[in-house]
This record gives C-alpha cells, structure tokens and sequence, in this order.
C-alpha cells in the first residue's frame, strides 16, 4: 500500500466514543503508515528486507514491534533479548504508555525537518528509542522493582549515550533532538509539575543543560549546546550559554515592518518608523541574517527552512515584528552573495 494513499485519521472534534477508542484509532493509523514505510523500503533497498521484515513487517502490532527491537537494542551477554522483550511486552500491553509512544512518534515526525518517516523515528531515533525504554524502566521503579529498573537505565546511558533516571517523570509528545548527551534526573518532571519543569512538545538540541528551578515551556525549543538558566516561554526558541529567545533579535530592532520585492534579493525596502534604507537598513539585514545563522546551527536547518520558520505568522507571534513575504525572496537574501554568505 503506497504510503501517501492513507487516510490521516479524523479531527478530534469529529471523532466519537471514549477517550481509549481515539487513541486506539491514533495508534492503528500511525502502526498502518509505519508498517507501509517498511514495505516501501525494503522494496525500494533490498539490503534492509530482511532487517525491516524481522523488526516491523513480521509483528501484528506497535507495541510488538517496538519491544522487538529494543531488547535486540539493549541486550549484553547477561541481558537476554528474549527476557527484555517479554519485560517491554508485558508493560507495553498492560498499561497506558503506547499513547504516549504514539505522540512522541508524532512530535518526531511533525518536528523534526530531519524525520523523514514514522518507521525512521522507530528504528534509529536513538532519542525516541531511550524514551520509550525509560518510560519501561519508570514504570519497574513505582513498582518498587528499583534493581531491575536501575540495571535498565544504565544499559539505556550505554547503549544510546542518554542517561534518564528511573524515577524521572516524562510526559507525552517529547522530542529529544539528537539526545547524545542528555542527562535527565530523578526530580525532574517533563512535561509535568516539579522542578526543572519541561512542558509537553518541547524540543530539547543536542547536549543542551537545563539547570535550577526554572520552566521551560509547552512547544518550546532549546538549541544544540544551549545552557538554560531562566525560563522559556511557550512556542519561543532559546539559543546560546546562556540561552536567550532568538526573538530577542526582533525585539531588539523596534522594527515596524518590512517588505521584500524580487529581483536576486537587489530590490528591498524597508521600513524602520518611516526610516527608509541607510545604515538602520544594513544593521536590520546583519541582524535577520544572525538569527537565521542560529537557528541553521541549533536545528540543522537549511538557509530556506530558516527564512520560511522567520517569515512564519509564528515568528511574528513570538515578538517578531516584521513582516516578510514571499518566504523564497527570505531565502535568496540571506543566501546571497551581495549580504551574506551563511
């Protein structure tokens, strides 16, 4: 079944039923879309049938998938991959932790511009794949299996270079960019109510530190190498060491409003409070440009998906106060000779 030929489910104002029966249905589609990107694959790189066919194709189900292949991950000598499968089996079907493995599926596969498939996040997002064997090992530690859950988190430390404590609570949809490096304590709480407070969908670079009592909001991202030492506010993006906003930048500016008309990014007016092109003209560009230089850094991003996320009506919510259009005109800008080469 060709992957783009599948139906995304309905809007949740539209569905009817429980709670159970939404996040079945979530649950089904995103297994139909991963099981489909598998067939795709091993037809289209036959090196990787038997692989795809032995840990997607072969199972009936997500949560036997997903136990398949992280006990073949985190197996040793003394740690049998048969034992850890029936461990994540058993946990996976008698509780409620596939809702939350199916959202961080797709914060991945919405959040990531890297996140080619749903199938690519399961098999090789090592930081998806922690998650979901921490989420295994918490659930061992309230269950006062405190040995087994601490022999777990140290195979996960090894194995994907994450180290979560057992007793870390993480909620849904979390995104671990990269994740090497990561170090996630036992107080902490993603995406909950106790300190350093991690709200749901966030977007944590890789080997970014998060220190001291302080929040970091829903659906915030914090960039690669990033040192967090004052809350983020929700949807906004945090870069440096310190971390400060990105939209600090636009902040900053006082800038009015901006137009952009097309000829080889030659043609700009801008205007600053009535301000027309000078040496205001010149800083605006320089700044615009080290924003973008940022957010290619932090998230790996090209020069076009920086001027698309900068042109966003989301960047203008954030504090940006320009207002740039066509998004491709951004793009040739900050990728042109004339001004910057980034």
């Amino acid at each position: 079944m060709p992957v783009q030929d599948l139906t995304p489910p309905p809007d949740a104002t539209a569905r009817n039923g429980a709670v159970e029966s939404s996040e079945a249905e979530d649950e089904a589609w995103v297994w139909a879309q991963i099981k489909a990107e598998a067939r795709r694959d091993a037809e289209s790189e036959p090196a990787l049938a038997s692989y795809l066919y032995s840990t997607i194709i072969s199972h009936s189900s997500l949560s036997r998938s997903l136990s398949f292949h992280l006990g073949n991950k985190l197996c040793s000598s003394t740690l049998l991959s048969t034992l850890l499968y029936d461990l994540f089996l058993n946990t996976f079907s008698s509780s409620d932790l596939l809702s939350s493995t199916v959202a961080d599926l797709r914060a991945t596969r919405e959040r990531d511009p890297a996140c080619t498939s749903f199938s690519h996040c399961l098999l090789n997002y090592k930081g998806f794949l922690s998650i979901q064997a921490h989420r295994v090992a918490h659930n061992l530690w309230i269950q006062n299996r405190k040995p087994l859950a601490l022999a777990l988190q140290s195979r996960i430390a090894d194995v994907f270079a994450v180290d979560i404590h057992p007793g870390a609570k993480i909620g849904k949809g979390v995104l671990l960019d990269h994740a090497t490096g990561v170090v996630i304590g036992e107080t902490a709480v993603v995406g909950g109510d106790r300190h350093p407070k991690i709200r749901d969908g966030v977007l944590l670079g890789a080997g970014a530190t998060v220190l001291g009592n302080v929040r970091v909001g829903e659906g915030a991202k914090v960039g690669a190498g990033s040192l967090v030492l004052i809350d983020v506010p929700p949807w906004t993006t945090a870069v440096g060491n310190p971390a400060k906003e990105a939209c600090l930048f636009a902040k900053a500016l006082n800038l009015n409003s901006v137009s952009i008309e097309n000829d080889n990014a030659q043609l700009i007016f801008f205007e600053l409070f009535g301000i027309g092109p000078s040496l205001e003209l010149m800083t605006i560009i320089s700044d615009i440009c080290m924003l973008a230089a940022e957010l290619k850094l932090s998230f790996c991003w090209t020069g076009n998906e920086a001027a698309h996320w900068i042109a966003s009506s989301q960047a203008v919510s954030l504090g940006f106060k320009w207002v740039l259009f066509p998004p491709p005109v951004l793009s040739s800008l900050l990728c042109s000779d004339v001004l910057f080469s980034l």
